[in-house]
Parts: structure tokens; C-alpha cells; sequence
């Protein structure tokens, strides 16, 4: 065969009349508009299911005859209409953003917020996502779009996605990877204000890699994504956006390139300059770095000074607990993957280093994806309360001399896009008793206290409903997989009838990591058959979830698992479902009674599936950990424990499996099976509406982004300006002051405090004043010193410390004079300690590294 190939496109002949599908199926809304869903399903039902659920591919799959039978469908073409202009009024209307936050901060509608994440898992026919870090930022797009955020989304486009999970007939997961098909999916090539097709490049180890851009719109936000699998690349770098999370540390820096450095660019290319980069997680931290030797580039520059307006308007979220899981590269990579590139930059492959390090001293120190983040970052936080404490914690290495409650790392506690995961049928009897009003501002917790509307009987039937649907699907995916390892005629036989629609479910459904303990349940088998096979109050458990590839500990859990569901005496009552994923996970959180969640505290960071059962009826069971420490109030849920942890794990894993079976026969099987005369469990449905009252409107996405909005986003877009008004005049003079700081810190030097007197009463104040040697070129109007006191302990720990801004009296050769009084609210022993920092006013952080001086 001889001669160049042809290659060209087929397209659906979609009737006229049902145009309009192809541009809805375009647009992602659909997936969490109800009568969107429900529009697609009606062109084929049984198609449907196996195109994923994709709306693109069923409109290429579907018969030319049943498209000409709809397109005479008056029935249909109403439908078809109602949503269009649903969409159409979706797209055209103001929302929370535009009535409030434009309103008092002028800022243009056109896109100003970049958000970055290297998975996004809005809909499975978009399989760009792999769990929980995707799941959260999918929904944050969607809630970005319904409060209507002008916000860009950057990600990447993997061909492969994420793997299928199989189970052998050991139990053991296989991966399998398909090929994604972006014909027929819902995204199509970004285009620039020109109208041209956008194509940026980034340089790997002396390489010119191109990437094609991807558009995706996602309700009003555009997500783009960025593909390197092109002619144009050698073949060696076409598999850099070949897998999500593949190929380990090599593949993971060329993919981190891509994201960070190449998704400025492709923002860029698309004429999109934003004023705010968020980051979520450290894999987009290289971003920072790129925005750095554009603002240079285009201004001439020092990498310093850029490097001021980058932090003011940067904004990074971390989501990791642990310090083994944040992504780090040995020196000798960076060097390898950097030696070309920061010659842009102008400074030396130490400094470069310094920036990934805690202690840029430290040579040895490997280059750490959040720390780099976090140093070039304004604003930060973690996705919990609790999260934000083990933040502190955990990066005080960054700040040292900066005391712990002090490290410049909030929280915003994570939420989920309630309109995703609630069910049909749910979302029917929210809209009778609540209003519409809940889809798009779920923050209003009025409508929600609307909830003790709703009488019991529908509550509870409609749950019914739900656990009825789940047993279904369990039994038909029991079925297949059963088929395909080819199983006895006998086994398959029973799997038609697992489980029972009347039983209490209790779902267990996550990534399978080791410290989420997915077989803790199973620590006393006795004691859990007979809880399972109680005749009068039986209790059936579902599993799901994957271990990621190389995690062998996840993978024996998940075998475990499997193999205690083959017990004789636990078949049938506990089952493991295979491949989860997005629409697998709707089935669980729509469908189960119970949540359970026994990870090792305080190593969930936040967890979002069990805020997925919620809205739905289904109840929480869970360590007080991550976001449960903060939405249980004992009256919404079951806990296990109360905030313990130990330092041995035999004793942890013991207390806490005892807890569990406690709960289950003492409080949570009593309440789910005692019955009234009607056959309504009364202290169930109590706890089932305080548990979505209480919840729903707070642990939803919409008040997520409304607080990154508020506390994060607004700000950063106010200092980025600021510093980069009249030609970056301000980041030039915060960088001339940061210099002169830094070099001059180490003489800063502290005479005797004075203090009025000895001893004083409750409600006097105590006048203090200390001398400061500030030395060198430090001048007081660019430091801020501060009396730290507080009560103290009988250990001389202070109790709860206090900061009070001395002022500045006067200068005399050389010593500056700092005064201020100390208002004594309560009596006891009290501690006193005098620092400086950097003002804030000629900083664009509260806190820099290494610039904190105490006496």
C-alpha cells in the first residue's frame, strides 16, 4: 500500500428539528439539569447505557430511523424545547456573582479566575478523573458556573483517562486502559478571539512538546484541556497526557510541566489573562514559575520583582495530610528538566531549588511541588478545618520562628454540587417542599430548614425507592462480573437475587489506600455474621473503590474484601462492586441507608462521598475526621470514637472496630428497624432530616466557591492589581524592601523590655516599651513589632497568646523606641515576648520565610 492517507469525518445527519440536541449535548449542564438527563435518555434508553451515558456518541450511534421518528415526536420536540430554553436562560441570566461580588468589586465578567487541577470529574462521559481530588473539582465548576464566576479551568486531556478496574477470580484488581474517543466527546478544539485553533508548546529535557487545546464547556465556565498525543511530537512525548497518575516520577514532572507551565500559556494563547491562578494541589505549581518569566519578558523585569505580583495573586489549596504525599523530584531531575529553562528566569539553579525547598540551606532537600506553592502563593489553605490545624503542622519547616496557629494556611472546608448526586426522585420531593430555589442557592439555609416540611411517609418511601434501585444494579453488576470470570451456573443463579430491598444497606465506596482501612469491619468476623444474619434485623454492607496501580496494599485490602464476601456465612450479605466510578457512586450515595467512614485520624484531609448521601436520606457513620469533625453535632449521624488518637495501631484498630460494632447493634440497627404502627422507623426519619437540614446547604460546593470567592479570590484579584498598577511601580518597591530585609534581618537586635509595674488588676492596662536595633537599611516604617503574651501554664507554655502592634516613638542613634499597653482582661501569671516582622503594608504576605525575629 502506497500513498499518503486520507483521513476525514462522518457526522450524525441530525434533522433540523433536532438541532438543538447536538448544542445541548455540547454543553455538561445537562448532566446535572434532570430533564436534561431525561432528554437524552428518550432518544434511545438502551443505547443510552452503553455509550456511558454519553450524549455526543448516543446522537453518532443512534439509527437514522429513530432520529426521523423523533423529529415528529411532538411529545419529544416539547421536551427538546423546554430544556433548550432552559439552558438558554441558564446561560443569559446574572447570578450570586454578577448581583454581588461584581457589583462592589467592578470586575469584568469576562474570565478573571484561573483554576488548575490536573483532574477534573464532572461526568463519566468525560473520564478525566480518578477520584476524590477530580470529584471536588468538577463540582467546583459546576458550582463556579451556577453562581456564575468568571472562571477559566485548565487541565489535561488524557487519552487513556483513568483505568477500568477488574476483578480476577481471586479477587485481585486488574487495570485495564481504554483508548478515549475525542470525536464523540463533548469537547472540541479551543479556539483564540481570531477564530484560530490554539497549539502551545513547552520545552522537556531540550525538547520542543506541542499540545493541542480542548474546550469543554461546563455550564458557563470553559475547561480547557491540553493533549500532546499529535502528529507533530515525537513519539516519545505523545504519551506525556497518554494516563492520569501513570508512569511514575519521570511522566509525573513532564505531565506537571505540561499542566503548569503550558497552561499558562494555552490561557494566554486563548487571549484569556486572568487576574487569579488557583491552584489545586501542588501538580500546577510550575504555573507560578511560567507567570513569573512572562511578567519579565513583557516588563523587563528582575525575576524578584515579578515574583511580587505572582504571590499577590496567586492562591493554592492542598489536599494532602501526609508529607510522603506531596509530589517531590530529587535535585538531579530538576536540574535535568530546568538547567534551559531558568536562564529566562535570571537567577542561579540554587535559587531556583530554594523554592521547592523548607530550608533552602539544605542541599540535599529534594524539590517539593507545595512548598513551591505555598512560597509563591498569597493566599493558602487546606479543605478542612482539621486539615488546616494538620497544615500548620505540617509546613512549619516553611515559616520557621512562626508559631504554629500563626502559618499562613486557612482552611475552606469542601463541599459537593448537591444537584449532581441527589436522585431524580429526591430532587422531585425537594422541589415540592422546598422550592426550585435549592438547585442554584443551596447557601440559603431557610430553604433547608424547610426539610421538617416534608412529611414522613414521602420521606421515607422515596428512600425506599432509592435502595430498591441500588439492590437492582448490584445484582445486575453481580451478574456480569460473575459471567465474566465464568462463574457456576449456581453462583450466577444467586447473584440475580443478592441482597434484599428492605434490609438496612450500609455503603463503604472510596479509593482503597491503606489508611482509609477498608477491612477494619472485618476484624471480628464472628461478631459481624452475627450482626449480618440477625433474622429480625439483618444488615447487608456494599464495597467499592480502587487502589491506585502501584499500591499493592490498597489491592490486598480490596482481595480481602473480596474473599470475606465469599464467606459462606457473609455471602450475600456483603458484596464488592467493581470499577467505581461516577455513575457507580450515584447508585451508592442515592441508594444506601449508611455511610461508612473509618479512615485513621486525622489522615483524611476531608472526604467528600459521605456529604453525597446526605441530601439523598442516607446517614453518616464516621471517624471524626476531616469534614465530619465538623458536621456532626450527634444528632445527624453516628460516630465512631470521639477525636482519640493513639499512638499504637493494634490498640487504635481494636477500640475503633469495637466502636463499630457497638454502634451498629446499640444505636444504629434499633433505630433503623424499630417501627411504628404505620411501619415508620420515627427516630430514623428524625435523624434522617436533621441530618439534611444541618448538612445539605453546608457542605455543598455553592458555599465552597462563595468562600473562595470571598475570602481567597476577591482579595488576591485586589492585591494582584494593586501591585501591578502604574507599570508594577508597587511590586517593584515590595521587592526593593524584601531585598533590603533580607540582607539586613540578622542584625535586628532587642534591648531590655520595661514594663510598667510588677503587678496589676484585672481590667488595668500594663505599659510596655522595648529598643530595637534594626541595623542596616532597615528603617521601623518597614517592620511591625509586636507584644506576644499570654497567661501562662504550670508548665510556663502560654495558654492563649495575644498580639498587640507597638508603636513606633522615636530613633536614637540607631535604636528605635516601640511602646504600646497591654489591656489585662483576665488575672493569673502572665508571659510576655517581643518580635518583629516585615510590615505588612510593604509585604504581599502576612509572614516570608526566615523573616521573623524574636528577643
Amino acid at each position: 500500500m502506497s500513498g499518503e492517507m486520507k483521513i476525514f469525518s462522518v457526522k450524525p445527519n441530525i434533522p433540523k428539528e433536532l438541532a438543538k440536541l447536538e448544542e445541548i449535548a455540547m454543553n455538561l449542564w445537562w448532566c446535572w439539569n434532570p430533564e436534561g438527563v431525561e432528554l437524552f435518555k428518550r432518544v434511545d434508553r438502551e443505547l443510552w447505557d452503553k455509550v456511558d451515558h454519553n450524549p455526543v456518541s448516543l446522537l453518532s450511534k443512534v439509527s437514522q430511523e429513530r432520529l426521523n421518528e423523533l423529529k415528529t415526536n411532538e411529545s419529544f420536540l416539547d421536551h427538546l424545547k423546554m430544556v433548550d430554553e432552559d439552558l438558554t436562560d441558564y446561560m443569559t441570566s446574572d447570578a450570586w456573582y454578577q448581583n454581588n461580588v461584581a457589583k462592589t468589586s467592578k470586575s469584568p465578567k469576562k474570565a478573571t479566575y484561573a483554576y488548575f487541577s490536573a483532574e477534573f470529574g464532572i461526568h463519566e462521559s468525560l473520564p478525566v478523573y480518578s477520584g476524590g481530588l477530580g470529584i471536588l473539582a468538577g463540582d467546583h465548576l459546576k458550582s463556579a458556573s451556577d453562581l456564575g464566576l468568571p472562571l477559566a479551568a485548565v487541565g489535561l486531556l488524557y487519552s487513556g483517562g483513568y483505568f477500568n478496574q477488574k476483578l480476577n477470580g481471586e479477587g485481585w484488581q486488574v487495570e485495564e486502559y481504554p483508548q478515549n474517543d475525542f470525536n464523540n466527546m463533548g469537547i472540541t478544539p479551543a479556539k483564540n478571539n481570531a477564530g484560530e485553533e490554539v497549539e502551545i508548546s513547552v520545552m522537556i529535557k531540550g525538547t520542543e512538546v506541542f499540545a493541542k487545546v480542548w474546550e469543554t464547556k461546563v455550564g458557563r465556565i470553559n475547561l480547557y484541556l491540553l493533549d500532546t498525543n499529535i502528529a507533530k511530537n515525537p513519539v516519545e512525548y505523545r504519551d506525556v497526557t497518554a494516563q492520569l497518575y501513570g508512569g511514575g516520577i519521570v511522566m509525573r514532572i513532564k505531565q506537571e510541566i505540561l499542566l503548569g507551565i503550558g497552561g499558562v500559556r494555552a490561557l494566554k494563547a486563548l487571549d484569556i489573562n486572568p487576574d487569579v491562578y488557583h491552584m489545586n494541589e501542588g501538580h500546577s505549581a510550575f504555573l507560578s514559575v511560567e507567570n513569573i518569566r512572562d511578567y519579565m519578558a513583557k516588563n523587563n523585569f528582575s525575576f524578584y520583582d515579578a515574583k511580587e505580583a505572582v504571590v499577590a495573586e496567586s492562591v493554592f489549596t492542598t489536599h494532602t495530610p501526609v508529607p510522603a504525599g506531596n509530589d517531590r523530584f530529587e535535585v538531579d531531575m530538576i536540574k535535568e528538566y530546568f538547567v534551559d529553562y531558568i536562564k529566562d528566569l535570571g537567577i542561579t539553579m540554587d535559587e531556583f531549588l530554594g523554592l521547592g525547598r523548607e530550608d533552602i540551606n539544605d542541599k540535599k532537600e529534594t524539590f517539593c511541588m507545595t512548598v513551591l506553592a505555598l512560597k509563591l502563593s498569597g493566599g493558602a489553605n487546606g479543605v478542612s478545618k482539621l486539615h488546616g490545624d494538620v497544615s500548620r503542622n505540617m509546613w512549619t519547616g516553611v515559616w520557621k520562628g512562626v508559631p504554629e496557629n500563626e502559618i499562613p494556611i486557612g482552611h475552606i472546608t469542601n463541599g459537593i454540587h448537591v444537584p449532581s448526586w441527589v436522585s431524580d426522585d429526591m430532587t422531585v420531593l425537594l422541589d415540592r417542599y422546598l422550592g426550585r430555589r435549592w438547585r442554584e442557592e443551596a447557601y440559603d439555609q431557610d430553604l433547608w430548614d424547610r426539610v421538617d416540611n416534608i412529611p414522613n411517609t414521602e420521606l421515607w418511601r422515596t428512600h425506599e425507592r432509592l435502595r430498591a434501585r441500588l439492590v437492582s444494579f448490584i445484582r445486575e453488576r453481580q451478574v456480569l462480573q460473575l459471567q465474566r470470570n465464568n462463574a457456576s451456573d449456581q453462583d450466577i443463579e444467586e447473584a440475580k437475587g443478592v441482597f434484599s430491598s428492605d434490609v438496612l444497606t450500609i455503603g463503604f465506596a472510596r479509593r482503597f489506600a491503606t489508611y482509609k482501612r477498608g477491612t477494619l469491619l472485618f476484624r471480628d468476623l464472628d461478631r459481624l455474621k452475627k450482626i449480618v444474619h440477625n433474622s429480625e434485623r439483618p444488615v447487608q454492607f456494599v464495597f467499592s473503590g480502587k487502589a491506585h496501580p502501584a499500591d499493592n496494599g490498597g489491592k490486598e485490602l480490596i482481595k480481602a474484601v473480596v474473599q470475606a464476601s465469599r464467606d459462606p456465612e457473609l455471602k450475600n450479605h456483603i458484596i464488592f462492586l467493581e470499577d467505581y466510578r461516577i455513575d457507580v457512586a450515584r447508585y451508592l450515595v442515592q441508594g444506601v441507608d449508611v455511610w461508612l467512614n473509618n479512615p485513621i485520624r486525622p489522615l483524611e484531609a476531608s472526604g467528600t462521598s459521605g456529604m453525597k448521601v446526605v441530601a439523598n436520606g442516607g446517614l453518616n457513620f464516621s471517624i471524626k475526621d476531616g469534614w465530619w469533625e465538623e458536621g456532626t453535632n450527634g444528632k445527624n449521624g453516628f460516630d465512631i470514637g470521639d477525636s482519640e488518637q493513639y499512638n499504637d495501631e493494634e490498640t487504635r484498630d481494636r477500640l475503633e472496630a469495637e466502636a463499630i460494632y457497638e454502634t451498629l447493634e446499640n444505636s444504629i440497627i434499633p433505630a433503623f428497624y424499630d417501627r411504628e404502627e404505620d411501619s415508620m422507623p420515627m427516630k430514623w426519619l428524625k435523624l434522617m432530616k436533621n441530618s439534611m437540614r444541618t448538612l445539605t446547604g453546608v457542605y455543598h460546593t455553592n458555599r465552597q466557591v462563595m468562600d473562595y470567592t470571598q475570602m481567597y479570590y476577591v482579595v488576591a484579584e485586589k492585591n494582584g492589581k494593586a501591585v501591578k498598577k502604574d507599570s508594577f511601580k508597587k511590586a517593584v518597591e515590595l521587592n526593593k524592601n524584601k531585598y533590603v530585609l533580607y540582607r539586613d534581618w540578622d542584625n535586628v537586635s532587642f534591648g531590655e523590655v520595661s514594663i510598667e509595674r510588677e503587678e496589676s488588676f484585672v481590667g488595668d492596662t500594663q505599659k510596655i516599651s522595648v529598643p530595637v536595633t534594626l541595623g542596616g537599611e532597615i528603617s521601623p516604617e518597614l517592620v511591625t513589632v509586636q507584644a506576644y503574651y499570654s497567661t501562662m501554664d504550670n508548665y510556663d507554655n502560654m495558654e492563649d497568646p495575644k498580639i498587640l502592634d507597638l508603636k513606633f516613638k522615636k530613633e536614637d542613634k540607631g535604636v528605635s523606641m516601640f511602646e504600646g499597653k497591654i489591656p489585662l482582661s483576665s488575672s493569673g501569671r502572665y508571659g510576655l515576648k517581643i518580635r518583629v516582622i516585615p510590615s505588612e503594608k510593604k509585604m504581599t504576605e502576612k509572614f516570608a520565610p526566615g523573616l521573623i525575629a524574636w528577643n
